[in-house]
């Protein structure tokens, strides 16, 4: 795929890219397949997912009571639990706003280390990096924002998103389905989003705009963009996924160059 080689004209000194079929076949990889990044909020995918092995496991349920008052493990997944963003108090009813929170996804650990009895960073390595050979992904700080990681392990969780091994098909169609329609917020990085459509820990494009995805993507493309100045996403009209990695900090660059590549990896696929 010729659309690839889009990041060598990326205003930054590294990036990978690597786009994934839904079978699991890797089906183009441009840059260092190998070299770390930090992933910033892509962690977040990689935390709900930990979420979501552990609801399977019955230790907790979406139902489950957890961060502020009134608030459940569906609340913080969803940024509905009324939590600012990087401060652990509570500005809102849970379910009356979409909140975009760090504190709530680091509650969110603190529940399921609560609830299992394991450290949380251990728990989503046993459940979901090492079944999956990510063997260069780890948590190193925020369960919101401090994971590290490669273009090639996470291609390998791209194609789980998209043909689930780990968990029932159904959880992660859930996951990836709105949660309390309707809600407006704000889109860091792309202003206020109405509404601004969230499933369980999986950013869903809908009808935003602007957005960091493209205009060819579908309304049911999923996701999660990192200020570190990454991406992944799936869509599952095109039946693919893609990830990007890079070494520069998010900002107007990303904001132009992301959609226009996504545009052409898409119209490549089809």
């Amino acid at each position: 795929m010729d659309s690839v080689r889009m990041i060598e004209d990326w205003p930054v000194d590294n990036a990978a890219t690597v786009v994934v079929r839904a079978g699991g076949e890797t089906v183009a990889v441009h840059g260092d397949q190998v070299r770390e990044y930090p992933l910033a909020s892509v962690t977040k995918l990689l935390t709900a997912y930990a979420a979501l092995i552990a609801i399977e496991e019955g230790v907790v349920e979406l139902d489950t009571p957890a961060g502020p008052e009134g608030s459940t493990v569906r609340h913080l997944l969803s940024h509905t639990s009324g939590l600012a963003f990087d401060e652990h108090r509570a500005m809102a009813e849970p379910g009356t706003r979409r909140l975009y929170s760090n504190a709530g996804f680091e509650q969110l650990a603190d529940a399921l280390t609560e609830h299992s009895g394991i450290p949380f960073a251990d728990y989503q390595a046993e459940g979901l990096f090492t079944p999956l050979g990510m063997k260069a992904t780890k948590l190193t700080g925020s369960p919101a924002s401090g994971a590290v990681s490669t273009a090639a392990d996470l291609a390998l969780f791209a194609a789980e998103l998209q043909r689930p091994a780990l968990l029932d098909p159904r959880t992660v169609a859930e996951a990836t389905s709105v949660v309390f329609p309707g809600l407006n917020g704000v889109l860091p990085g792309f202003g206020h989003q109405k509404p601004n459509d969230w499933g369980l820990g999986f950013e869903i494009k809908d009808h935003k705009s602007p957005h960091w995805t493209g205009s060819r993507s579908a309304q049911g493309t999923f996701g999660h963009f990192g200020q570190s100045g990454t991406f992944l996403w799936v869509d599952p009209a095109a039946g693919a996924a893609c990830v990007a990695l890079t070494d520069r900090a998010f900002g107007p660059w990303a904001a132009e160059v992301w959609p226009a590549y996504t545009d052409a990896v898409l119209g490549e696929l089809a």
